[in-house]
């Protein structure tokens, strides 16, 4: 239960055909869940999107749902409100430096103007609650992130629009992990749909854009 390698381990029995049991149970653990999860909400190095939609497959045919699924959502959730409060303290610590801090400059540097403009037009008009819009849409956290700290937001008030955004992004991606477990009576190939469908929701606004600039 608290295998740290779920992606490496969900992606490898969707190549091999097969995931025993007790495999797919350590690789949904739900300790290594959250780590994942917040860790993936600092750095974009993890699939966050594809891990919860695994997780939430395996839940489904090896739990009993919907209290499998609903305890993935749950700890999903929690993990991404985690990583966000942390991200957006150590962003709001740079707003304050006089020499910035490289977490600030890395938010800008994933956030093109055009974004953050886009951005900072929403929270004017819709306040925090334009973070929920943005969980949902690939590539939106972060310039509505950068666009809050920005403003200055306090922490507390940027807490009140994330933990519904989170709780909307993990709900979203447990829905395409039941979809994707109900569609086949095999783990392993509601896994590999599951994470073929996160990935190519991701992928969609860079694909729009690069066909809109040709």
């Amino acid at each position: 239960m608290r295998d740290l390698t779920a992606v490496a381990v969900a992606a490898a029995a969707a190549g091999a055909g097969q995931v025993p049991p007790e495999t797919t149970q350590r690789a949904v653990g739900y300790p290594a869940l959250f780590v994942l999860v917040a860790v993936g909400a600092l750095v974009p190095v993890i699939p966050t999107g594809a891990l919860v939609s695994s997780a939430a497959v395996v839940a489904f045919h090896h739990q009993w749902p919907p209290y499998g699924v609903l305890l993935v959502v749950a700890v999903s959730a929690m993990a991404a409100f985690t990583g966000d409060l942390a991200l957006y303290w150590l962003g709001r610590r740079g707003v304050r430096s006089r020499n910035g801090s490289r977490r600030l400059e890395g938010l800008r540097a994933r956030a093109t103007p055009e974004r953050l403009e886009q951005a900072q037009t929403q929270l004017d008009e819709h306040g925090v609650m334009v973070l929920v819009l943005s969980r949902l849409v690939p590539a939106g956290r972060i310039p509505v992130m950068l666009a809050c700290l920005l403003a200055e937001l306090p922490l507390r008030r940027f807490a009140r629009g994330d933990g519904p955004a989170c709780l909307a992004w993990a709900a979203t991606y447990g829905l395409i992990g039941i979809l994707g477990g109900s569609l086949f009576s095999e783990p392993w190939k509601g896994v590999a749909v599951a994470v073929a469908l996160t990935l190519l929701i991701s992928a969609a606004p860079a694909v729009f854009r690069r066909l809109r600039r040709s």
